[in-house]
Protein backbone atom coordinates (compact mmCIF):
# COMPACT_ATOMS: atom_id res chain seq x y z
CA UNK A 1 0.00 0.00 0.00
CA UNK A 2 2.82 2.42 0.81
CA UNK A 3 4.37 1.79 -2.58
CA UNK A 4 1.04 2.43 -4.27
CA UNK A 5 0.60 5.74 -2.45
CA UNK A 6 4.21 6.73 -3.13
CA UNK A 7 3.87 6.17 -6.88
CA UNK A 8 0.42 7.76 -7.09
CA UNK A 9 1.55 10.85 -5.18
CA UNK A 10 4.63 11.29 -7.34
CA UNK A 11 2.74 10.94 -10.62
CA UNK A 12 -0.05 13.24 -9.43
CA UNK A 13 2.40 15.92 -8.28
CA UNK A 14 4.26 15.81 -11.59
CA UNK A 15 1.01 15.99 -13.56
CA UNK A 16 -0.27 19.01 -11.62
CA UNK A 17 3.13 20.73 -11.69
CA UNK A 18 3.44 20.33 -15.45
CA UNK A 19 -0.02 21.82 -15.88
CA UNK A 20 0.68 24.86 -13.71
CA UNK A 21 4.01 25.70 -15.36
CA UNK A 22 2.89 25.01 -18.94
CA UNK A 23 0.39 27.49 -20.46
CA UNK A 24 -0.08 25.14 -23.42
CA UNK A 25 -1.72 22.65 -21.05
CA UNK A 26 -3.42 24.99 -18.58
CA UNK A 27 -4.94 27.61 -20.90
CA UNK A 28 -6.99 25.31 -23.19
CA UNK A 29 -8.59 23.64 -20.18
CA UNK A 30 -9.64 27.11 -18.97
CA UNK A 31 -10.50 28.83 -22.24
CA UNK A 32 -12.67 26.15 -23.86
CA UNK A 33 -15.23 25.90 -21.03
CA UNK A 34 -15.35 29.70 -20.64
CA UNK A 35 -15.89 30.05 -24.39
CA UNK A 36 -18.74 27.54 -24.32
CA UNK A 37 -20.29 29.26 -21.31
CA UNK A 38 -20.18 32.65 -23.03
CA UNK A 39 -21.38 31.29 -26.38
CA UNK A 40 -24.19 29.11 -25.02
CA UNK A 41 -25.40 31.00 -21.98
CA UNK A 42 -24.96 34.44 -23.57
CA UNK A 43 -25.37 34.02 -27.32
CA UNK A 44 -28.23 31.52 -27.09
CA UNK A 45 -30.06 32.99 -24.09
CA UNK A 46 -33.18 33.79 -26.17
CA UNK A 47 -33.85 30.05 -26.33
CA UNK A 48 -35.30 30.38 -22.84
CA UNK A 49 -38.20 32.35 -24.38
CA UNK A 50 -39.50 29.43 -26.42
CA UNK A 51 -42.75 27.80 -25.23
CA UNK A 52 -42.47 25.12 -22.52
CA UNK A 53 -38.93 26.10 -21.53
CA UNK A 54 -39.60 26.37 -17.82
CA UNK A 55 -36.21 25.94 -16.14
CA UNK A 56 -36.63 28.31 -13.21
CA UNK A 57 -32.99 29.35 -12.52
CA UNK A 58 -32.71 30.64 -16.10
CA UNK A 59 -30.67 29.82 -19.18
CA UNK A 60 -27.28 30.70 -17.68
CA UNK A 61 -27.73 28.05 -14.98
CA UNK A 62 -29.15 25.63 -17.57
CA UNK A 63 -25.99 25.91 -19.65
CA UNK A 64 -23.66 26.12 -16.67
CA UNK A 65 -24.64 22.57 -15.69
CA UNK A 66 -23.52 21.36 -19.11
CA UNK A 67 -20.30 23.38 -19.18
CA UNK A 68 -19.44 22.33 -15.62
CA UNK A 69 -19.74 18.65 -16.46
CA UNK A 70 -18.10 19.13 -19.85
CA UNK A 71 -15.10 20.74 -18.17
CA UNK A 72 -14.94 17.78 -15.77
CA UNK A 73 -14.97 15.29 -18.62
CA UNK A 74 -12.44 17.16 -20.71
CA UNK A 75 -10.22 17.60 -17.68
CA UNK A 76 -9.96 13.83 -17.74
CA UNK A 77 -9.43 13.78 -21.50
CA UNK A 78 -6.49 16.18 -21.25
CA UNK A 79 -4.87 13.69 -18.88
CA UNK A 80 -4.80 11.19 -21.74
CA UNK A 81 -2.95 13.72 -23.87
CA UNK A 82 -0.39 14.11 -21.10
CA UNK A 83 0.10 10.35 -20.81
CA UNK A 84 0.58 10.07 -24.57
CA UNK A 85 3.21 12.85 -24.42
CA UNK A 86 4.96 10.99 -21.63
CA UNK A 87 5.21 7.90 -23.83
CA UNK A 88 6.48 9.91 -26.78
CA UNK A 89 9.14 11.53 -24.59
CA UNK A 90 10.17 8.21 -23.06
CA UNK A 91 9.28 9.26 -19.51
CA UNK A 92 6.39 6.82 -19.19
CA UNK A 93 8.56 3.85 -20.17
CA UNK A 94 11.16 4.82 -17.57
CA UNK A 95 8.36 5.16 -15.04
CA UNK A 96 7.11 1.66 -15.84
CA UNK A 97 10.60 0.29 -15.27
CA UNK A 98 11.17 2.00 -11.93
CA UNK A 99 7.73 2.21 -10.28
CA UNK A 100 7.47 -0.29 -7.42
CA UNK A 101 3.66 -0.44 -7.72
CA UNK A 102 2.51 0.23 -11.27
CA UNK A 103 -1.20 0.49 -10.48
CA UNK A 104 -0.29 3.68 -8.65
CA UNK A 105 0.57 5.22 -12.03
CA UNK A 106 -3.08 5.17 -13.10
CA UNK A 107 -4.20 6.48 -9.72
CA UNK A 108 -1.65 9.29 -9.88
CA UNK A 109 -2.75 10.43 -13.32
CA UNK A 110 -6.40 10.29 -12.20
CA UNK A 111 -5.71 12.36 -9.08
CA UNK A 112 -3.77 14.85 -11.19
CA UNK A 113 -6.75 15.17 -13.54
CA UNK A 114 -9.08 15.78 -10.61
CA UNK A 115 -6.87 18.47 -9.06
CA UNK A 116 -6.55 20.29 -12.38
CA UNK A 117 -10.30 20.15 -12.89
CA UNK A 118 -10.94 21.61 -9.44
CA UNK A 119 -9.02 24.66 -10.61
CA UNK A 120 -10.92 24.88 -13.89
CA UNK A 121 -14.29 24.21 -12.26
CA UNK A 122 -13.69 26.97 -9.72
CA UNK A 123 -12.92 29.51 -12.46
CA UNK A 124 -16.02 28.50 -14.46
CA UNK A 125 -18.25 28.72 -11.40
CA UNK A 126 -16.97 32.17 -10.49
CA UNK A 127 -17.47 33.33 -14.10
CA UNK A 128 -21.05 32.02 -14.14
CA UNK A 129 -21.88 33.69 -10.81
CA UNK A 130 -20.43 36.97 -12.04
CA UNK A 131 -22.63 36.62 -15.14
CA UNK A 132 -25.68 36.49 -12.90
CA UNK A 133 -26.35 32.77 -12.64
CA UNK A 134 -29.20 31.87 -10.28
CA UNK A 135 -28.65 28.93 -7.92
CA UNK A 136 -31.76 27.59 -6.21
CA UNK A 137 -30.21 24.40 -4.82
CA UNK A 138 -29.11 24.13 -1.20
CA UNK A 139 -25.75 23.01 0.13
CA UNK A 140 -26.56 19.31 -0.20
CA UNK A 141 -27.66 19.81 -3.80
CA UNK A 142 -24.43 21.59 -4.64
CA UNK A 143 -22.37 18.83 -3.03
CA UNK A 144 -24.28 16.41 -5.24
CA UNK A 145 -23.43 18.52 -8.29
CA UNK A 146 -19.76 18.45 -7.32
CA UNK A 147 -19.98 14.68 -6.89
CA UNK A 148 -21.32 14.31 -10.43
CA UNK A 149 -18.40 16.36 -11.72
CA UNK A 150 -15.85 14.28 -9.82
CA UNK A 151 -17.24 11.01 -11.19
CA UNK A 152 -17.46 12.40 -14.73
CA UNK A 153 -13.83 13.47 -14.46
CA UNK A 154 -12.76 10.01 -13.25
CA UNK A 155 -14.65 8.20 -16.01
CA UNK A 156 -13.06 10.37 -18.70
CA UNK A 157 -9.59 10.22 -17.13
CA UNK A 158 -9.64 6.42 -16.91
CA UNK A 159 -10.93 6.14 -20.48
CA UNK A 160 -8.22 8.48 -21.72
CA UNK A 161 -5.52 6.70 -19.71
CA UNK A 162 -6.50 3.35 -21.18
CA UNK A 163 -6.42 4.60 -24.77
CA UNK A 164 -3.14 6.46 -24.26
CA UNK A 165 -1.48 3.39 -22.70
CA UNK A 166 -2.74 1.06 -25.42
CA UNK A 167 -1.53 3.29 -28.28
CA UNK A 168 1.35 5.12 -26.53
CA UNK A 169 1.51 8.05 -28.96
CA UNK A 170 0.13 11.58 -29.19
CA UNK A 171 -1.53 10.55 -32.44
CA UNK A 172 -4.13 8.85 -30.25
CA UNK A 173 -5.52 12.30 -29.37
CA UNK A 174 -8.52 12.09 -31.69
CA UNK A 175 -9.55 8.67 -30.38
CA UNK A 176 -9.18 9.85 -26.80
CA UNK A 177 -11.29 12.96 -27.36
CA UNK A 178 -14.00 12.19 -29.90
CA UNK A 179 -16.11 9.60 -28.00
CA UNK A 180 -16.36 11.94 -25.01
CA UNK A 181 -17.16 14.94 -27.20
CA UNK A 182 -19.82 13.11 -29.22
CA UNK A 183 -21.37 11.52 -26.13
CA UNK A 184 -21.80 14.90 -24.45
CA UNK A 185 -23.21 16.70 -27.48
CA UNK A 186 -25.73 13.95 -28.21
CA UNK A 187 -27.37 14.83 -24.90
CA UNK A 188 -29.90 17.68 -24.44
CA UNK A 189 -27.35 20.49 -24.51
CA UNK A 190 -29.39 23.52 -25.62
CA UNK A 191 -32.94 22.65 -24.57
CA UNK A 192 -34.56 20.15 -22.19
CA UNK A 193 -35.03 16.59 -23.42
CA UNK A 194 -38.78 17.02 -23.89
CA UNK A 195 -38.20 19.80 -26.43
CA UNK A 196 -35.91 17.75 -28.65
CA UNK A 197 -37.40 16.16 -31.75
CA UNK A 198 -36.40 13.64 -34.39
CA UNK A 199 -33.44 11.30 -34.18
CA UNK A 200 -31.56 13.43 -31.68
CA UNK A 201 -34.38 12.90 -29.16
CA UNK A 202 -34.21 9.14 -29.66
CA UNK A 203 -30.44 9.11 -29.16
CA UNK A 204 -30.52 11.48 -26.18
CA UNK A 205 -33.21 9.38 -24.52
CA UNK A 206 -30.79 6.45 -24.16
CA UNK A 207 -27.58 8.47 -23.76
CA UNK A 208 -26.16 8.07 -20.22
CA UNK A 209 -24.96 11.69 -20.41
CA UNK A 210 -28.61 12.79 -20.49
CA UNK A 211 -29.29 11.45 -16.99
CA UNK A 212 -26.11 13.15 -15.77
CA UNK A 213 -27.13 16.49 -17.27
CA UNK A 214 -30.71 16.33 -16.04
CA UNK A 215 -29.52 15.44 -12.56
CA UNK A 216 -27.06 18.36 -12.52
CA UNK A 217 -29.72 20.81 -13.71
CA UNK A 218 -32.20 19.52 -11.16
CA UNK A 219 -29.68 19.96 -8.36
CA UNK A 220 -28.96 23.54 -9.43
CA UNK A 221 -32.70 24.23 -9.49
CA UNK A 222 -33.24 22.71 -6.05
CA UNK A 223 -35.53 20.07 -7.59
CA UNK A 224 -33.43 16.89 -7.80
CA UNK A 225 -34.34 14.42 -10.56
CA UNK A 226 -32.59 11.23 -11.71
CA UNK A 227 -29.83 11.74 -9.15
CA UNK A 228 -29.62 8.08 -8.13
CA UNK A 229 -29.65 7.00 -11.79
CA UNK A 230 -26.91 9.48 -12.71
CA UNK A 231 -24.67 8.48 -9.81
CA UNK A 232 -25.28 4.80 -10.53
CA UNK A 233 -24.36 5.16 -14.20
CA UNK A 234 -21.25 7.18 -13.41
CA UNK A 235 -20.14 4.77 -10.67
CA UNK A 236 -20.57 1.89 -13.13
CA UNK A 237 -18.58 3.89 -15.67
CA UNK A 238 -15.74 4.36 -13.19
CA UNK A 239 -15.65 0.62 -12.50
CA UNK A 240 -15.64 -0.32 -16.20
CA UNK A 241 -13.08 2.32 -17.15
CA UNK A 242 -10.82 1.29 -14.25
CA UNK A 243 -10.64 -2.19 -15.78
CA UNK A 244 -10.04 -0.61 -19.21
CA UNK A 245 -7.20 1.56 -17.88
CA UNK A 246 -5.62 -1.41 -16.10
CA UNK A 247 -5.68 -3.40 -19.34
CA UNK A 248 -4.03 -0.46 -21.07
CA UNK A 249 -1.34 -0.41 -18.40
CA UNK A 250 -0.81 -4.17 -18.88
CA UNK A 251 -0.41 -3.59 -22.63
CA UNK A 252 2.19 -0.89 -21.98
CA UNK A 253 4.01 -3.20 -19.57
CA UNK A 254 4.19 -5.94 -22.19
CA UNK A 255 5.44 -3.48 -24.81
CA UNK A 256 8.30 -2.51 -22.49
Amino acid sequence: MRRFVFVARGVAWRSVHNTLVSPAILLPSMIFPLFFLAAFAGGLSRISDIPNFDYKPGYTAFQFAFVFLQSAAFGGVFTGFGIARDFDSGFARRLLLTAPQRSGIIAGYAVGALVRWFLTGTVITIAALLAGMNVFGNGIDLVGLLGLGILANLVAALWAAGVAMFLRTEQAGALIQMPVFVGLFLAPVYVPLRLLTGWIHSVALFNPATAMLEAARGLLAGSPVKVVLAFGLLAAGVAVMAVWARRGLASAERAG
